[in-house]
């Protein structure tokens, strides 16, 4: 995908995450997403700071969190969450077609940010919220290239992932097919959602990799 197609595609995706959040009730916007210790609502306020991490946006957070970016990142998340749901849905719906990035992002970050965040409140809540197929692919291959912060070369050393519904296979090993939306997952660090989409003579091995403390 060319960069006007990536971002026609992360248009398309943060609407249909505006629909998927428009739809909760307000019980489900309190329950836990795939993101660890994050709510529903936690999620959501995140994808509305896509655009709004410019140069001097972050400094007082970046203070506030002695530079550690993670704990930047999570503040911001549960400050913004602390909104109703309406006024979530209201600024993500604000930047839904900005092309505004934040510091050292490019438009596939913003592509595999709301498609992999989307699922993270699709997935526990049961609800279904389809990935489309190139769109899921450009952000696989953006997973497993960028490094920080998934790791994905180093984490999932010594299988062979290799999607069964477009042309993407990436590594070495022990083999772990399925649809490219679940390999995303498992590239992206949500490693047992993914694999419940999985098959192949690696999965019952990742899966324990996953689970077993090293």
């Amino acid at each position: 995908m060319d960069r006007e197609e990536v971002w026609r595609a992360v248009e398309r995706e943060r609407y249909a995450v505006i629909g998927l959040l428009e739809d909760l009730t307000p019980e489900e916007w309190e329950r836990p997403s795939l993101c660890t210790g994050w709510r529903v609502r936690e999620v959501a306020a995140h994808l509305t700071m896509q655009n709004n991490i410019g140069p001097l946006n972050p400094l007082g957070d970046v203070i506030r969190a002695l530079g550690n970016f993670n704990r930047m990142t999570d503040a911001t998340a549960r400050r913004r969450a602390a909104a109703p749901p309406e006024r979530i849905v209201a600024d993500l719906r604000a930047i839904a077609g900005s092309r505004r990035l934040g510091i050292g992002m490019n438009p596939r970050d913003a592509l595999l940010d709301t498609l992999t965040h989307g699922q993270d409140i699709a997935i526990p809540l049961g609800r279904s919220h389809p990935m489309p197929l190139q769109p899921t692919r450009t952000a696989a291959e953006r997973v497993w290239v960028m490094g920080f912060p998934f790791g994905a070369k180093r984490r999932l050393r010594g299988f062979r992932l290799t999607a069964t519904d477009v042309d993407w296979a990436r590594g070495d090993g022990m083999e772990v097919r399925g649809p490219i939306g679940a390999l995303l997952l498992v590239v992206a660090g949500r490693t047992a959602a993914g694999l419940a989409g999985c098959t192949g003579d690696g999965v019952d091995e990742l899966r324990h990799r996953t689970t077993v403390p090293r």
